[in-house]
């Protein structure tokens, strides 16, 4: 295999992302960083890593790391088994484990003469448009002073209705946010393979352009990590979406990195789109969670679709979540069809009331002048065939146009 190129710049983020040169993300899953057995840290491995990230580094490049690990080290730190360990415990565990692997990173990174930071970030800090910018800003900062950001979800305060639920997704929104030109993702296999590998006849996959292809046969996951193959095809998607080529290799003792680069090994590489749109619209459609949804009716749905028009009160049928103003929506046509997702001017309770009520003024429903439109149409995306559309929430979760007020 040839030695994939590295290229681009920064650019303002309304317009078309330009991916930087220097800048790649690399994530290491859990089942690399620590001992499954003893649940202790894999200090060859880490070395090796580090190692790699001095030459990358010395090379000019511009490096973060996205690191599982803590709650592994945390639980074996406590005394519990990962098989059954709750949330709780994992948070307890993620507040023992993450002070003792930066331990372990910044020990042994200081044997290859460069020092680290520790970047907790939680779902909101990427969902929010403001906190995803004032990360951005955070992260661009350490790698302007030469220090390697080590990446990982803020495990100790967040439950699963609130969390990323994995670091390959999380580290394509680094990828993302940086505009990094590659995506690194060291497993504990290969790369991706046409079904399960442990079956016959199965096929290593060089080259992927469209990874909705491979969802279904990536459903698998790790004892330690909470991410399988299809997390890995997820970012890989969220990573192209941005113009970012991602790598998907095994975690080797030596050169763990560069030898991917050199063609040492076997990789798969999940091919960047070449015309990435612009950073603000790759953050408003690739999400990582369903702040709400609306369902509109037939007709508008096509005219939204064709850039006519937002998102009206009076276009609705139904809509789900406990949303805020300044979430973003996706928007569902009748048939179950993902049309788009865009930027809601209103709470969940103040659309419903207006979607209820659309002959009537918004100040005698609101008690205040508003506007109809619960999406601009400047503020709305469409999804095109690259995108991985979502299914509809549950039915349960759905509150009909037509149901009386609850407001």
């Amino acid at each position: 295999m040839s030695r994939p190129a590295l290229g681009g710049s920064r650019k303002n983020f309304e317009e078309k992302v330009l991916v930087s040169q220097n800048r790649m993300v690399v994530k290491v899953g859990s089942s690399l960083l620590v001992n499954e057995e003893k649940l202790t840290p894999s200090y060859a491995f880490i070395h090796g890593l580090l190692g790699d990230i001095a030459t990358l580094r010395a090379e000019g490049k511009e490096v973060v790391l996205t690191s599982s690990g803590s709650v592994a080290l945390g639980l074996g730190m406590l005394g519990a088994d990962p098989a059954t360990a709750g949330v709780q415990e994992k948070q307890a565990a993620a507040a023992v484990g993450q002070p003792m692997l930066l331990n372990v990173y910044k020990q042994i990174a200081l044997e290859y003469g460069f020092d680290i930071a520790q970047v907790l970030i939680t779902l909101e800090d990427l969902e929010n448009r403001r906190r995803f910018l004032n990360t951005r800003n955070t992260i661009i900062r350490l790698l302007e002073r030469g220090i390697l950001p080590i990446v990982n979800e803020n495990d100790t305060v967040t439950t699963q209705e609130i969390r990323v639920g994995d670091n390959d997704r999380l580290a394509a929104k680094v990828a993302q946010m940086l505009q990094a030109q590659d995506l690194v993702i060291l497993t504990s296999i290969d790369g991706l393979y046409d079904r399960n590998p442990d079956e016959e006849g199965a096929q290593f996959v060089e080259k992927v352009d469209d990874v909705a292809d491979y969802l279904e046969v990536t459903k698998s996951t790790s004892s330690l990590g909470s991410g399988g193959m299809m997390t890995k095809m997820q970012a890989a998607n969220m990573a192209q979406n941005a113009g970012c080529t991602t790598y998907i290799a095994e975690g080797t003792l030596e050169r763990p990195v560069t030898g991917i680069f050199s063609g040492e090994r076997r990789y798969t590489e999940c091919v960047a789109q070449t015309d990435p749109a612009s950073s603000w619209s790759v953050w408003l459609t690739d999400r990582l969670a369903m702040a709400g949804s609306i369902v509109v009716r037939s007709n508008p749905a096509r005219d939204i679709r064709s850039g006519e028009i937002g998102v009206r009160a009076a276009d609705v049928v139904s809509m789900s979540g406990d949303f805020n103003k300044g979430d973003v929506l996706h928007v569902f046509d009748e048939d179950g069809h993902e049309v788009a997702r865009g930027l809601t001017n209103y709470g969940s309770q103040e659309a419903l009331i207006l979607a209820r009520h659309p002959d009537l003024p918004s100040k005698e429903t609101l008690g205040y002048a508003a506007s109809d439109v619960i999406i601009n149409r400047k503020n709305l995306i469409l999804l095109e065939e690259h995108h991985l559309h979502w299914d509809q929430p549950a039915e349960e979760d759905v509150l009909e146009i037509g149901e009386p007020s609850q407001s």
